[in-house]
Order: C-alpha cells, then structure tokens, then sequence
C-alpha cells in the first residue's frame, strides 16, 4: 500500500502509513499480510461496471498517473494497494469471526469511506468499511453489524450503503460544515438505523465526547451488534492540517475503551477497525498507537 502514489505534495501520501507502521512496531502485534479483496466482496458494495471501470483506469495509470476525482488519483502502484486495502478488512472480520482473535486493526491506505457504490471520492475507491461490512452480513450470516466513524469528515459513502441495508447500522462523528457536505443529524436512514452527530468548528474534546455519549453510544447499546467495525480516522485531531476539530490524541483512546466496552457487553469483543484519515504525521502516529494500546486492556 506504500506504492499507491498520489501527486507530490498530496495530502494522502505513503508517509501516513509509514507513520503508523512506525508506531505500531513496538507494539505485541500478530502481524498479517493483507489479502486482494475477491470480486464477490467488492461486488456487495460496488457493481461490476464500476469494477471494470477501475480496471480500464489502473491499466492506463501504469503510463501515467490518473486523476479518478478533483482530490483522487491512482499511479502504477495502485491496483494492487486499493485490492489488498479492502482485503484487509474483509480478512479481518473473517479472522474474528472465527475466533482468530476478538479485535484486529487494518493499518491501510488508501483510505474508504467516501467511496461511493460507483464513484470514487476524497481519497478513497473502495469502500473498505462497507465491503467488509456486507461481507460479514452475508459471508457469516450476521443480522446486526455496526459501523462506527470518528473520521473528522462524514462518511458519505458508508452511510449510502448503510441507508439501504436495514442490519447495518452506521453512527459518525464529525465536523460540520465541511467536506462532503452530508451527514446531517436529520438523516437517520431506514429504521433509525443512521445516527449522525455533527459538530461545528473548534468543538474540542467535551462537545465530542458529550456527543459520543448522548448520541452514538446509545444508538449503539440498542441496536446491539453482533460485530463493531470502526473507521478510525484520527484527522480531528487539534494538529491536523485539514479540519478544526480540536480533538486531543487521549480522546481516541477513550474512544477505544468506550467501543471496546461495547463490543464486549453485545458480541463477545468483536470489533475491527481500519484506518481512515489522519495528515499531521506525529498526530497520526500518537493517535493510532493510543487507540491500539488502549483497545488492548480491559
């Protein structure tokens, strides 16, 4: 996934990454190479034709770079990072769904959840999150999924997915206004099953906690997942060059104990994350490792 590689000076370049595998090296972690995501996990969430679409564009992005959206682009390297990205997640969820383990976390790029069924956007082409998300609905016959999403921008392409899809639930945090322009707490999908907690400009550590507990954590109690997957995206954190959230990094590890708290009281721990945004790189780094760190005590 290093080798998926924007234009010089992109926001989401190979750095993040590195960034995260730095700081997770010192951590007791069982290590795993990330698979290709299979044409029928992709195809829950995205049709064939979007499918060939990409293909035709990584074929040609092995001559030039490709600019798929006015913020996306793919390189020669491409294919195979965004094929292993959703790969990951789909593996992750299998791994806990047979015991492997109770939590992984998918330290991928590029990042998902502003991919639409059919069209990319923000950064992402496949939506990681959801893929793996209907994966575990119907590949382990769940009734009851959850997707968390503390990324700094909405999630509008999960919550597509989630809006037809009555035994998935998805609830975000995130600033408003900004980009992409959705998650308003008025759209609440079929059945309440959409929970939006917006949250203006320089909101700080106690409006977002308040909201996570007034808002997402009952919404979460109630619908009771058979398995929590969480986009951990930690660009509301207060160094962060694209949004003004104001989040400190102990607020991702509160984050990790309130989910984790969760996870343990409605599926025997289940929870599976994967990495969304974040561009400052030491807030990257430090976030992550506070959330991982704190995902592992109970």
């Amino acid at each position: 996934m290093l080798t998926h590689q924007p234009p010089p000076g992109h926001a989401e370049h190979s750095g993040r990454l590195q960034a995260v595998l730095d700081a997770l090296e010192g951590m007791p972690l069982d290590r795993r190479e990330a698979p290709y995501a299979s044409r029928e996990a992709l195809e829950r969430v995205h049709p064939g034709r979007y499918i060939e679409a990409l293909e035709s564009a990584f074929a040609e992005a092995q001559s030039a770079r490709v600019r798929l959206d006015p913020d996306t682009f793919i390189s020669a390297g491409s294919r195979e990072a965004i094929y292993r990205a959703a790969g990951a997640c789909v593996a992750a969820v299998d791994a806990v769904m047979a015991g492997e383990d109770d939590m992984a976390f998918c330290a991928v790029r590029p990042p998902g959840h502003h991919a639409e069924p059919i069209s990319p956007m923000g950064f992402c082409i496949f939506n990681n999150v959801a893929v793996a998300a209907l994966h575990a609905l119907d590949a382990h016959n769940l009734d009851r999924v959850a997707v968390v999403d503390f990324d700094v921008h909405h999630g509008n392409g999960t919550q597509t997915v989630a809006e037809r899809e009555p035994r998935l639930m998805f609830a975000s945090t995130h600033q408003a206004p900004l980009y992409p322009g959705t998650g308003a707490a008025d759209e609440t999908g079929i059945g309440q099953n959409v929970v939006n907690a917006p949250l203006p400009a320089g909101a700080g550590s106690a409006a977002w906690r308040r909201a996570t507990e007034i808002r997402v954590l009952p919404a979460l109690d109630a619908f009771a997942p058979q398995l929590i997957l969480v986009s951990a995206g930690f660009d509301a954190h207060k160094a962060d060059p694209l949004a003004q959230m104001e989040l400190e990094t102990e607020d991702f590890a509160w984050a990790a104990r309130e989910l984790r708290a969760l996870a343990l009281k409605h599926c025997q721990g289940k929870l599976v994350s994967t990495l969304e945004g974040g561009y400052d790189l030491a807030a990257l780094a430090g976030s992550a490792s506070a959330y991982l760190a704190a995902l592992q005590r109970d």
